[in-house]
């Protein structure tokens, strides 16, 4: 090998180390997304056209959007059909192989996938998250499907009747998603004892202090509800607010409810603490323009 030639090697792997060195030590903290349900990691009409408007933004930062599969078709999918569960220990999986993610990253959860973002704060303990910001998640559930994205009108009816006779059956529980999270406030305490995911992420029936310190590592939990939603029934589970048990119509606040009160999740500290965000966007379910995305998104939490 010529010393020409050996010297661009030397050259290049300094070049290659320091670049690399830069993306994770750079100006921006790294994010994770996390789609909604009936949408992928990827399309290019909805959260690739988010990464790649990051991107601009935030010239050289590292953004993943998760996908839950080996293809964005498994990945719609596994949105319906996988447990949760399953569903964050891949995450948390994906997470932990990524080098660039080891010193902490924000989170920007979309709908359903809000909610899965907190429960990889409460139980991979091994992510750092920094800001976890929640689009229209369904934090104490949902009591109403009107709308069920990608899927046919067939199925989304045939999912409604499922969840809104049998949500609470273990065989449902098992194989629709979206029942891990149905919240029926006329049943609270069918809610409370037989959903799989929600009840326990929200430390229903017993109190995991794990998922209560973890919670307390954010720097901030930043939840926007859509003024307008009609796909999320009611909007107020966007803010940590529902139903009051037993009946359908009036509405308890997050501060209202026995989660906060008794605060079963640490929410009332991290709201004492003012590491609890409520922004509203005046739209209909994850309708919301880029300028208003980086004036009170990417501006006070991803801009570090």
């Amino acid at each position: 090998m010529s010393r020409t030639n050996f010297k661009y090697l030397v050259l290049s792997s300094v070049f290659n180390i320091l670049c690399a060195q830069n993306i994770k030590d750079g100006n921006f903290t790294p994010i994770v997304m996390w789609h909604g349900m009936g949408d992928s990691c990827c399309f290019s009409f909805s959260l690739g056209a988010v990464k790649e408007k990051l991107e601009e933004a935030l010239p050289g930062i590292h953004v993943v959007s998760l996908r839950i599969g080996d293809s964005e078709v498994t990945d719609v999918e596994n949105g319906y059909f996988l447990h949760p569960d399953k569903q964050i220990k891949m995450a948390c999986d994906l997470v932990n192989s990524d080098p660039l993610l080891a010193d902490g990253f924000n989170a920007l959860g979309f709908s359903q996938g809000a909610q899965f973002l907190r429960a990889l704060v409460q139980r991979c303990k091994t992510v750092k998250i920094k800001n976890l910001i929640s689009l229209g998640g369904q934090h104490q559930g949902v009591y109403g499907l009107p709308n069920c994205g990608s899927l046919s009108n067939s199925i989304c009816d045939y999912i409604r009747r499922l969840l809104n006779h049998a949500a609470y059956f273990g065989w449902v529980q098992k194989a629709l998603v979206q029942a891990t999270y149905w919240h029926d406030p006329l049943h609270e305490q069918d809610y409370k004892n037989h959903s799989t995911f929600l009840s326990d992420i929200n430390n229903e029936l017993t109190i995991n202090q794990l998922y209560i310190e973890r919670l307390q590592t954010l720097d901030n939990l930043v939840l926007v509800k859509f003024e307008n939603d009609t796909v999320v029934q009611p909007a107020e589970t966007e803010w940590f607010g529902f139903y009051k048990p037993g009946q359908s119509n009036k509405i308890e606040t997050l501060q209202e409810s026995r989660l906060y009160t008794e605060d079963r999740l640490g929410l009332q500290k991290l709201d004492k603490n003012s590491k609890l965000q409520f922004l509203a966007v005046p739209g209909n379910h994850l309708q919301f323009d880029w300028p208003w995305f980086k004036e009170n998104i990417i501006s006070p939490y991803l801009k570090n």
